[in-house]
């Protein structure tokens, strides 16, 4: 169970990169996409569907791993957590469907609430706020029916679990965590220089936003000194084409440059 692997106390370590492959780091049978490069061809960038798990009503959620089969510092894309902000799922999916970013790998996870999603609420099938749920500094939040409710204990989800799993295992250099329905980007705690630089290319304005306890990427930054992980709150409504382009356009620039 790698949701133990951050031991007592919360003490902070980088565990040791396993094989880049997904069936090797996260212990599932990779699921090839039609057309995806065959695993090790010289020169030939990769493309793979997982399913690394699934939600507390049993909707799989899916991980989509694309770009350089050896990169050793590869970027986090979540493109929903929260069920009722859907923009990043169009981000994400121009992302897998684009062409594979060159000296880095992307690890994507489209929908990490396909519950929330699917019912049009906040929080998972629990009623769990996913961005509450997260270990640092985790407090109790609110009551049961809240839509900010952070669960009965960190990591008490199994989409949260498998996320931190994940987190854990890979080490993303950048993590991207899409929201709605501000308009901006989060000063997240990471390196502002990386925020700054996707907030110019996105047309997202820099800002600071409030501090979370339980939140991913608070507990991101805290856990891997060294990393970014941000979050990117886009704007109401779903985003048109040329807008999607402008934001997955942000996040290959900033995962090749924190690669």
């Amino acid at each position: 169970m790698l949701v133990g692997e951050e031991g007592a106390g919360g003490a902070r370590h980088r565990p040791r990169h396993a094989a880049w492959h997904p069936a090797a780091r996260l212990g599932h049978p990779p699921l090839q996409a039609t057309g995806s490069s065959p695993p090790g061809a010289a020169g030939n960038p990769t493309r793979h569907i997982t399913t690394i798990g699934y939600s507390a009503d049993h909707r799989p959620i899916r991980l989509i791993v694309i770009g350089d089969p050896r990169a050793r510092h590869p970027a986090l894309v979540v493109g929903c957590i929260h069920g009722n902000e859907t923009a990043g799922i169009a981000v994400a999916r121009r992302l897998a469907a684009g062409p594979p970013p060159r000296g880095t790998a992307l690890w994507i996870i489209p929908d990490l609430n396909p519950d929330g999603v699917a019912a049009g609420t906040r929080q998972n099938a629990h009623g769990v706020d996913l961005n509450r749920n997260f270990p640092y500094r985790w407090r109790r939040q609110y009551a049961p029916g809240d839509p900010q409710y952070a669960g009965p204990g960190p990591l008490s989800e199994p989409e949260s679990a498998l996320t931190h799993a994940l987190i854990l295992r890979v080490v993303p250099r950048v993590s991207i965590w899409f929201h709605q329905p501000q308009g901006l980007t989060d000063g997240s705690g990471g390196d502002v220089r990386i925020e700054r630089r996707f907030a110019a290319l996105s047309g997202l304005p820099l800002h600071q936003l409030t501090r979370y306890p339980g939140s991913a990427t608070t507990w991101e930054d805290h856990r891997s000194p060294g990393t970014t992980a941000f979050v990117v709150e886009l704007p109401p409504g779903h985003p048109s084409s040329a807008a999607v382009g402008r934001y997955a356009h942000a996040v290959l620039d900033v995962a090749r440059t924190g690669s």
